[in-house]
């Protein structure tokens, strides 16, 4: 557990905008140094303008992180510059709704190798060095409501997200079967939160599927963007509750006041060996 983050090491990818962003604005307000990576390098570059502005040591590193050599470079230069890492978090994600059949093989490969792939990659690279410095240190790995809901519409998204649940509780009890005590881990479940992530398709490295090829997906990415910018929390406000989740040592981090009323329906289902009901969560 980290009770202190000042004069620590903070490691956030997706850092260019929303949680990302937000995570890191926090880290610098609580005295940290603040490794960013994203895939996006010119909004990569505003971010470290940004939080250096605001005091913090900063290192900006481009990185794919569906790339393992990508995320390797990632862990490496964050210790190469500051020494270790304190405070991990494996927040890169993006969005790709539609029909499960009909989605083509490169809308799960682009989704699940940034929102399943990111995050092993992510553990793989960190959670080693983490052990081996010896101090207190947290993994965050952010997954969503959606990782924890199912809903129609919304296969490639939902699946990479209740995969990335799934990791960050292996994580945690691997950590703990090995006896490792310094290093703990965070599941962050945002509900609605104000991000670009219903525009992420802008950072696909093919040709995203028109609206004519998948309306379904243009139909989800329209309501969830309309849903973010109008209810959605601030990404700051959202950074304020994981980071004294990580104070408390707390696993589940939501970020809605409806969690309990929106989870207990479905456990209630799961129980029952019925099929839970499609969810409407923000």
């Amino acid at each position: 557990m980290i009770d202190t983050f000042e004069g620590r090491t903070a490691v956030v990818t997706g850092a260019a905008s929303g949680i990302g962003l937000g995570l890191a604005r926090k880290a610098a307000r609580e005295g940290m140094n603040v490794v960013l990576a994203d895939i996006e390098k010119e909004a990569l570059d505003g971010a470290a303008a940004e939080i250096g502005a605001l005091g913090a040591e900063i290192l900006a590193v481009p990185t794919d992180v569906s790339k393992s050599d990508a995320v390797e470079a990632l862990a490496a230069a964050a210790f190469e510059r500051f020494g270790g890492a304190h405070l991990v978090c494996l927040n890169a994600g993006v969005f790709q709704a539609g029909v499960s059949w009909q989605r083509t093989e490169a809308d799960w490969s682009w989704v699940l190798g940034v929102n399943v792939w990111g995050p092993i990659h992510g553990i793989r690279a960190f959670i080693p060095r983490l052990i081996e410095q010896g101090e207190p240190a947290h993994v965050v790995i952010t997954a969503s409501m959606a990782g924890m809901l199912t809903v129609a519409y919304s296969g490639p998204y939902v699946v990479s997200k209740f995969a990335a649940a799934a990791l960050a509780e292996c994580v945690a009890h691997d950590l703990r079967a090995q006896g490792v005590e310094q290093v703990g881990v965070s599941c962050l479940v945002p509900g609605s939160v104000d991000t670009k992530i219903a525009d992420s398709t802008r950072n696909r490295p093919d040709e995203p599927p028109s609206e004519a090829q998948a309306p379904d997906h243009h139909f989800v990415a329209q309501t969830l963007r309309e849903m973010t910018s109008t209810q959605g929390r601030h990404p700051d406000e959202a950074a304020d509750i994981v980071f004294g989740a990580v104070r408390r040592g707390d696993f589940w981090i939501p970020t809605t006041d409806q969690y309990e009323e929106l989870l207990r329906p479905r456990f209630d289902a799961v129980l029952a060996r019925e099929l839970p009901s499609s969810a409407n969560f923000d």
